[in-house]
């Protein structure tokens, strides 16, 4: 109950109302090429570049358990990760237009208690690991860790207990996305660039680039 607690305030510090982007029904647009005279539609279609990844080698049966059970986590926690970063951007917008500060406590309450009716069951089925990713993936979106973002966002006090109260669970809000460093963070980077070229995850750009090429290299000659 402890860790599913820790996980709704977590999550609830930068998401706001969700809002419904508008949908593009028009068809394609063709370009134009203007003679003298005359105007034609242009038969070329301008294509988006591809990046072509490196290739990863797994060892043993045991290593690829392992990563279908990362990709699988990390697929399901993604898309809150990505959720929360344009939350909190949206967030710190609309508070930096409120001056009073109990207002802004007021409006950041309104939005915890919106997420919370919103996502609570969803997060329970969160497990410990899972969280822990979500935690990960929460500084790579955003550049900072849930624990600066809470006590940015709340006060340092709060996130001092939330994040002694994770490690009862073996958590830690401190945590960043570090593939330079963490092998996990590497498989972790590597699933979300795969899945986003292959289109089932939506891309969002992590607050800095990670050169899968370099990290590849990297971790072979660890």
């Amino acid at each position: 109950m402890i860790r599913h607690t820790t996980l709704f305030f977590l999550f609830t510090f930068f998401i706001s109302e969700s809002q419904i982007p508008s949908i593009v029904t028009d068809s394609i647009q063709k370009p134009y090429l203007m003679i003298v005279g005359d105007t034609i539609t242009n038969s070329a279609i301008n294509l988006s570049e591809v990046v072509i990844l490196p290739k990863l080698r797994i060892k043993s049966k045991e290593d690829q358990r392992r990563y279908l059970i990362l990709k699988r986590k990390t697929i399901k926690v993604y898309p809150y990760a990505k959720l929360a970063a344009e939350r909190l951007q949206t967030l710190n917008e609309r508070i930096e237009n409120v001056k009073s500060k109990r207002k802004r406590k007021q409006y950041t309450r309104r939005v915890q208690k919106f997420v919370e009716d919103e996502f609570s069951e969803k997060l329970k089925k969160f497990t410990i690991t899972e969280g822990q990713i979500l935690i990960k993936l929460i500084h790579r979106q955003t550049g900072e860790t849930a624990f600066d973002l809470i006590k940015d966002l709340r006060s340092g006090w709060r996130a001092y207990w939330y994040n002694n109260t994770a490690k009862l669970f073996k958590m830690s809000l401190k945590i960043p996305f570090n593939p330079e460093v963490s092998k996990e963070d590497y498989l972790i980077e590597d699933i979300l660039q795969r899945h986003f070229q292959d289109g089932i995850l939506d891309f969002q750009p992590s607050y800095k680039e990670f050169d899968l090429y370099n990290l590849s290299n990297q971790w072979k000659l660890k």
